[in-house]
């Protein structure tokens, strides 16, 4: 992803908050045959305070990417929406598209089967504890056999990043009439590109901008 200086996003406590809320993540990885791509759930190592990430992938997707040989990129998708030229002021203008995305790079460690177990554990937790009768992982009608088979099929992974590019690009070159006017489109809900999440992390980073000046 090319860098801009101007939609760098840094902020370790922003970066983390991006994976907290969107943990539905994409796993590239360079391999002999060329590059290959899985979908996986990742949540934030509870036991760090940086960027370190932990996840499984259904066997055999370890022996496809490499998993713990070579280096793995982890797409973080925040965010996206098309931006109209319609909302701006009327001056010559073309369609632009914001988004919040990251690109977390790093030769990933194998988990034992224990600690998987628990990524596994606190995965079913963090998406069901949603439901109205949430279904945790190791309650019935599950049981330990099958809970243990279930983990036989999967390989769990920690991730420390050693390489991050994160961009926020949120209208940051536009003045803040204009970012509130875009904001207020993506609120409304009456056009095909209303996108409340949008619009919550564009009033987020423009309040951010208006308390530094």
């Amino acid at each position: 992803m090319r860098q801009n200086p101007s939609f760098a996003m840094t902020d370790v406590g922003e970066l983390r908050r991006l994976v907290e809320l969107n943990p539905w993540v994409t796993l590239v990885s360079d391999t002999d045959e060329g590059l290959v791509a899985s979908h996986y759930a990742v949540l934030l190592d509870e036991g760090r305070d940086d960027l370190t990430i932990v996840g499984h992938v259904g066997r055999p997707d370890d022996m496809i990417h490499g998993l713990g040989a070579r280096e793995l990129l982890v797409v973080v998708q925040g965010p996206h929406g098309y931006i109209s030229p319609g909302w701006y002021p009327e001056a010559p203008n073309v369609p632009t598209w914001n988004f919040v995305s990251a690109h977390l790079t790093g030769v990933p460690e194998i988990l034992t089967p224990g600690e998987n177990l628990e990524v596994l554990d606190r995965l079913v937790t963090r998406f069901e504890s949603g439901m109205p009768q949430p279904r945790l992982l190791w309650e019935r009608p599950n049981d330990p056999d099958y809970v243990t088979k279930l983990e036989r099929g999967t390989v769990g992974f920690r991730l420390t990043p050693t390489r991050v590019v994160a961009k926020r690009k949120l209208s940051q070159n536009r003045p803040d009439d204009v970012v509130e006017t875009i904001i207020a489109e993506l609120d409304a809900g009456a056009g095909p590109y209303a996108d409340p999440r949008l619009a919550d992390e564009m009033r987020r980073a423009l309040e951010t901008r208006q308390a530094a000046r």
